[in-house]
């Protein structure tokens, strides 16, 4: 009796047997229809069986084995189930997760069909479809700094799994390393993967990578993406057709037979962990699927995340240093701003403002960097105290003055600006705080002979509305640039001389650990885009704590002292990555609801949680999302092995909990929102 054993996308730890009298073992790994219930299910097969615990009575057969495009290889089912086991979900949520929309329906693109390829080709022209075509024919290759050469031929040197940490200042030249890299990979018959954490930065990179290698067969792969395309670069990869896979975290699951080099951009980048559905890093298991290959891996960032930076000093990662920029001759010059004793204008200091008013007559362009969107944080009432609160979470209602609507950047809920105050009947409401568009505006009136561009995600809701805003300015169309962390990281500017850092106090004392880390990174990293061509650049930091060592820190472009204290920090309050971590949620209607299926949680770990530290139920920071109340509780263990021991057993004890109508937990291993 054939017994197909099939992965479906449901909130159950198993799989599901059903009858297939025509399969064998070259349909492991292809999708089948399957009927679950009165509907239909695609799925995943793992395995053959020739019995199943079910009765053979209650066993249902097939609807379909699709055999239309070469099955899912071994290499990548392992790596679902290893997604599976240690981030403790659903085998069948993971592959459907690692799948194209258009894939997991069953269905396939508009193509030809797609033909296995050999995994390992000796030569670029072994390869199907390549002949013997020069990739990167005809491109003249800049010349390599001494740290840049030495980078290259390390990671080059290799025949086996290495994870280096590639450590260079902003503007160091780290893509012409990763290039040069792919390059090599190329040229011996292998593909190459490549992530970067947004979006945005995509296309930016698909135009340089297509430039080096005209003859290459570039995939991206994002969300953004039409469901017809995604499918076609995945099956372009699955094929072995393409060359280079580029896209952000979801293309760490794009099955490539020839895969011998991953790349992660901006490793550091809080996108690269997905936050709903399956919360996995993307850069941990990029790092796990190059172990699994053999094949080495390197993580790139001026500021890496305290974590890999603590692997490289232990030697567990390789490090390697690019202390100089490529182009421009220094760094920019980093000045603190302190604003204790100074009336802003508009929250800008008399320094900045002179300092945009110096670009302006020199034809340079500036950015004032502000991480918060919209016109004002909050409207409110100052003689009743009323304040635009949103109704569905515990956050406040961003004032859009342009188009007179408050909105919630949290849940997406949104409502006209009152013409008066719903408790009292004031009609002088109040706008407080300040958001990228009120900051638009008086830059606008105060410099009128400026252009002053807004750079955030409203203005940039689209990735054609993104390109135009970037042409713009690489054209030089804008004088003044008021941007979000949108414009932190990935981009030259030749023309920005001038980057001027607002609001940048409240992470210093944040609830979170990771925020001074975070904080660290952004004005490093915004800094950075200034003078980056020859022109030199200046970074201003408006404080009102000028003395703190983070920001002295920023002032020497000095990651690693800034590292080294954080770390030891860390190490004396039990921190990652001197402890791991994962994180038990619950949203209900109550927040009593939320806590009292926390506490039966912990309480069913009791006799299983040796080397386990189980901390008290508590509501979360942001305790109401949607109109539902959301409670954590956080576990803790010194050892790594110990703790994915303790999850495995607990989470069978957590599916047998009953819940109340409406609740509803997940687990999130090594998370990095408290």
């Amino acid at each position: 009796m054939n017994i197909v054993r099939v992965a479906l996308d449901l909130p159950l730890p198993k799989l599901f047997d059903y009858l297939a009298p025509d399969s064998d073992e070259s349909d492991i790994g292809r999708r089948v229809t399957v009927p679950f219930g009165t509907a239909s299910r695609t799925g995943v097969i793992i395995s053959l069986a020739q019995a199943s615990e079910q009765p053979d009575s209650k066993l249902k057969t097939v609807t379909a084995i699709l055999r239309d495009m070469p099955a899912l290889p071994a290499d990548w089912r392992e790596l679902c189930e290893f997604c599976a086991r240690y981030y403790q979900t659903p085998l069948g949520e993971v592959t459907s997760f690692a799948l194209p929309p258009m894939l997991r329906r069953g269905k396939l693109p508009r193509m030809t069909k797609v033909a296995a390829v050999s995994p390992a080709p000796t030569s670029r022209a072994t390869v199907p479809g390549a002949g013997a075509r020069d990739i990167n024919s005809a491109v003249v290759l800049p010349p390599l700094l001494a740290a840049q050469a030495a980078a290259v031929a390390a990671i080059d040197a290799p025949r086996g799994f290495a994870c280096f940490l590639l450590h260079g200042v902003t503007g160091s030249g780290k893509t012409e390393v990763y290039l040069r890299a792919i390059d090599a990979v190329l040229a011996r018959g292998g593909q190459a993967l490549m992530l970067v954490p947004e979006i945005a930065l995509t296309p930016q990179l698909e135009g340089r990578v297509a430039a080096r290698f005209p003859g290459a067969d570039v995939v991206c792969a994002n969300s953004g993406m039409a469901d017809a395309a995604r499918a076609r670069g995945f099956l372009d990869a699955l094929g072995g057709r393409a060359d280079i896979v580029l896209g952000t975290r979801l293309s760490i699951f794009m099955p490539m037979p020839r895969l011998r080099l991953i790349v992660v951009d901006e490793e550091h980048d809080a996108s690269f962990k997905q936050q709903e559905g399956l919360r996995y890093s993307a850069r941990d298991v990029a790092i796990w699927r190059a172990h699994q290959l053999n094949i080495p891996i390197v993580l790139g960032s001026a500021t890496p995340s305290l974590e890999t930076f603590h692997h490289a000093s232990t030697g567990r990662y390789v490090m390697l240093e690019l202390p100089e920029r490529a182009v421009a001759e220094s760094m920019p010059a980093v000045r603190i701003i302190d604003t204790r004793r100074e009336k802003l204008q508009e929250g800008l200091s008399a320094a900045l403002l002179a300092g945009l008013q110096n670009r302006l007559e020199r034809g340079e362009q500036s950015l004032v960097f502000l991480n918060r969107r919209g016109y004002a944080p909050v409207m409110a009432c100052p003689p009743c105290g009323w304040v635009s609160r949103c109704q569905r979470c515990a956050a406040n209602l961003v004032l859009h003055l342009a188009d007179q609507r408050l909105r919630c950047h949290h849940c997406g809920f949104e409502t006209r600006v009152p013409r008066a105050c719903p408790d009292c009947g004031n009609v002088d409401l109040m706008a407080f705080g300040r958001g990228t568009q009120r900051l638009e505006a008086m830059l606008a009136e105060r410099f009128p002979e400026a252009r002053v561009l807004r750079i955030d995600r409203d203005s940039a809701s689209t990735p054609k509305k993104w390109q135009a805003l970037l042409a713009t300015i690489h054209a030089g169309g804008a004088d003044i640039l008021v941007g979000t962390q949108m414009l932190a990281k990935g981009h030259d500017f030749p023309l920005l001389t001038l980057v001027g850092a607002v609001g940048a106090d409240a992470a210093l004392f944040a609830a979170d650990f990771r925020a001074p880390e975070r904080l660290f990174a952004q004005m490093m990293q915004v800094g950075g885009r200034s003078g980056r061509a020859a022109l030199p650049g200046e970074v201003l930091i408006q404080t009102e704590y000028p003395d703190h060592p983070l920001y002295q820190a920023l002032i020497d472009h000095d990651y690693l002292r800034f590292a080294r204290t954080q770390l030891d920090e860390r190490r004396i309050a039990g921190f990652p990555p001197f402890s791991f971590q994962a994180m038990l949620r619950a949203e209900a209607r109550a927040m009593e609801q939320a806590l009292a299926f926390l506490a039966a949680a912990r309480s069913a770990a009791a006799d299983i949680a040796s080397g386990i530290t189980l901390y008290d139920p508590v509501p979360m920071r942001m305790q109401r999302l949607m109109t539902l109340e959301r409670g954590q509780l956080l576990v803790e263990s010194t050892s790594r092995p110990a703790l994915q021991a303790f999850l495995a057993a607990w989470m069978e004890r957590l599916y047998a909990l009953k819940m109340p109508a409406g609740l509803r937990w997940h687990l999130d291993v090594d998370p990095l929102e408290f």
